[in-house]
This record gives structure tokens, C-alpha cells and sequence, in this order.
């Protein structure tokens, strides 16, 4: 996610950001901002070589997508950067006749190159994809691992929220006769701690399958009658995120280079008790709802709400950034075309490990051969947001 990619992050603590005041529609920004450890530098459109690429069209409807999804259940904090009413006004134009896309996203936004402290260490890149697996809507010997949906008792927590007794750190509780508690970790989980709020409405053919399904956040599954439908991420007991492929690798069972997705799940079927450890070593813990496959050319919702379009929508630090603003990846992505300089994207999504202001993960689409992608995609990239004007009269963040 993904990278734990569909696992909604840890919300950072207070977050500086500058008010940028920006011209109505035609006009440039007038200062620049700070954003996390990052400043904003403004940047003429024609200094970002190949903007805004082969296929602004295909920014343009994930960013519609966006525009058209409803709130997200967790609301971002009102510190991040995107004014809203900046934002909205340039989906209200989006909604419209566009002839020109690319001509859209110059008249209606700003660019800044987000800069970090130390010029050497540029934006980091990884992928997430939608896995599809297989499995049964009851259970069967071939399929004995249960997908639990998301229990009653199960509390949330947004950025900033936090509950009286309960460890800051943790973003969900569990409601009780007495108060909040911490919800239980995976082994507890596992090991029966949720009693009848245990309620599976999928199984799968192993714990594997499972923790590959939970490390995206989504997944399509084939039954046995030939259909599919689609997992979707439901709520998170709260607790940490711990890379198992990262502790295959620490305890040296297999060496980091050429380490993909197949080869380590491959090596824990091969090892089941170890396996079994390693899983339950990371306590986070996934729910999930069940729904259908609408448009199988799009991706799951992300936590924007919006269908996620293959190599477009992009995970960023909710807690930094406004669903719905493009970025501009400067730098060579998967399946790109001969000499094009970069891509436009637009944030719809977040992750537990998309911490900070030039972290991004690239949603790069489902199945077998999106999941290898998505494994070899960890680079260093340039990373340019485009802020949205202010609408004539307005100011915008």
C-alpha cells in the first residue's frame, strides 16, 4: 500500500501551511507557500518540459471524477492546501465544455515545484494496484479464510481526533459499556477477539490472499460461478502498519533485490509457520464491504470517493494536500510514451506509508500484471502541484 496504498495513513500532527494568494483566471500567484517541510516554488507552465503531456484528457476525467464523488467519510483537515472554493470553482468549469484540456489546467491553475529542505533528496514515487483473487461467498475447504466486514463497535478516527483515555496515536476505537478501548490488534483478531462482531462476507484460500487484499485496501474477487465482485476497504482497527515483506527482508529469509509481490507471498505459502508469525506481527488490521465491478476499466474508490483511473490517480499525505489537485510527476512513469517528460495526475487517494509532501503512490490499474508494476515502481521523481486560481474576488491557499 500500497506500499500499504488502500490503508488509510496515520494523520501527521499539526501541519504548516501558508496562505498563497492567487490571482483570478489568467493571472499568477503571488507568493509562494509552505507546505509540510516543503516550500512552493512557482514555476511557468513552459519551464516543465512536456507539460502536460500526450494525454491531458485523461487528467481531465480523473479530475472530474473527483469533482462528481461525494465527501469523503473522513474529512480532511481545513489546514491542507487547496482552497476549496478555488477548487470547486474549477470543477464547476470542468463540468462544462472543455475543448481544451490541457489549455483548462493552464487558465485554471498554478504550478509550484515543491522543493524539500535538501536539494539531493527529490520526491519519491512507488505504485499500488487492485488485486484480483479468487474466492467464495461461503465457505469451502478451498476457501476457509474469512474477509470480516467492518464491526459495529468500530470507531474511526479523524485527523486530530482522539478519544479520553486513548493512546493519541491510535486512529480507531472500540466502543464500549464503559468508554473507548483500543480496538484489538490482528492476533487478537485472529484469534477470536471480535465474537460475534466477527462477520465474514467473503472467504478467501489463505491468509496470504487476505493480507495481500488488506495491504491494498481493495481487491476484485472471482467466485466459482464465474462472477466478480468488488472488495472495498470498510475501516481499520487503527493499530500500526508493518510491512511484512519488510520483515521477510530484515530477517534475511530473501534478499531484497528482485524482491516482487509473487516471490514473497510465494515464499510464505512455502513457509507457512513463519508466515504466520510475520503476518501477525503486523497489528493492523483491515474491514472490508462487499460491492459491485460498475466499470471494470476503473480502479476501486479511493478515499476521495472517486473510481481511481489507471496510471492518473495518485495517493498523496491527506494531511497535506485537498483531494482533487493535479500534480504533475516530472520524470519517465510506466507505459510512458517515448520522450514524454512526465504526467499529470490527480489526488484521490491516500495510504498509511504516503507520509509527507513529495510522497506520492501512483494507482497503475488490476490484475497479475498491474500488482508487477506496481512492485518495481519505488523512484525518485520531481513533484509540481497546481494550486487552483481564486474565482474573480477570491483568494485561494
Amino acid at each position: 500500500m500500497t506500499i500499504p496504498r488502500r490503508i488509510p495513513r496515520t494523520w501527521p500532527g499539526a501541519v504548516t501551511a501558508a496562505l498563497l494568494v492567487l490571482g483570478g483566471p489568467g493571472l499568477s500567484a503571488a507568493a509562494p507557500a509552505v507546505v509540510g517541510d516543503a516550500t512552493l516554488k512557482p514555476v511557468p507552465f513552459e519551464a516543465l518540459p512536456g507539460f502536460p503531456g500526450p494525454d491531458a484528457a485523461a487528467a481531465l476525467d480523473a479530475f472530474r471524477r473527483v469533482c462528481a464523488a461525494p465527501a469523503p467519510a473522513l474529512p480532511q483537515p481545513a489546514s491542507v492546501a487547496g482552497d476549496p472554493a478555488a477548487l470547486s470553482d474549477a470543477c464547476a468549469a470542468a463540468g462544462g465544455a472543455v475543448p481544451d484540456a490541457a489549455a483548462f489546467f493552464r487558465d485554471r491553475f498554478d504550478a509550484f515545484r515543491i522543493e524539500r529542505p535538501d536539494p539531493g533528496q527529490p520526491g519519491f514515487l512507488t505504485g499500488y494496484f487492485e488485486p484480483e483473487l479468487t474466492g467464495s461467498l461461503d465457505p469451502r475447504p478451498d476457501f476457509p479464510t474469512p474477509v470480516l466486514a467492518r464491526p459495529d463497535d468500530l470507531v474511526s478516527l479523524g485527523p486530530g481526533e482522539t478519544r479520553p483515555g486513548l493512546d493519541p496515536t491510535l486512529r480507531a476505537a472500540r466502543a464500549t459499556a464503559e468508554g473507548f478501548a483500543p480496538y484489538p490488534d490482528r492476533a487478537a483478531i485472529e484469534d477470536g477477539a471480535l465474537g460475534a462482531q466477527a462477520r465474514p462476507i467473503l472467504w478467501l484460500r489463505d491468509a496470504v490472499d487476505l493480507l495481500v487484499l488488506q495491504v491494498q485496501g481493495s481487491g476484485r474477487v472471482r467466485l466459482p460461478d464465474g462472477r466478480a465482485v468488488r472488495v472495498l476497504y470498510d475501516g481499520r482497527n487503527g493499530r500500526p502498519y508493518t510491512a511484512v515483506a519488510k520483515l521477510i527482508v530484515q530477517e534475511g529469509h530473501l534478499p531484497l533485490e528482485g524482491l516482487t509481490l509473487a516471490r514473497w507471498t510465494g515464499w510464505l505459502r512455502e513457509h507457512p509457520d513463519v508466515a504466520k508469525r510475520l503476518i501477525r506481527a503486523n497489528a493492523s488490521y483491515i474491514f472490508f464491504r462487499l460491492a459491485p465491478v460498475e466499470d471494470p476499466a476503473l480502479g476501486p474508490p479511493g478515499a476521495a470517493n472517486a473510481p481511481l483511473s489507471p496510471g492518473r490517480s495518485l495517493a498523496v499525505d491527506a494531511g497535506l494536500w485537498r483531494y482533487g489537485l493535479p500534480f504533475w510527476l516530472a520524470g519517465a512513469l510506466p507505459g510512458a510514451a517515448p520522450g514524454e517528460g512526465g504526467r499529470l495526475v490527480i489526488a484521490a487517494d491516500t495510504g498509511s506509508a504516503i507520509v509527507g509532501p513529495a510522497r506520492g503512490d501512483l494507482f497503475v490499474g488490476t490484475g497479475a500484471q498491474a500488482g508487477i508494476v506496481a512492485g518495481n515502481l519505488r523512484d525518485a521523481i520531481g513533484f509540481v502541484v497546481l494550486l487552483p486560481k481564486a474565482a474573480p474576488g477570491g483568494s485561494s491557499r
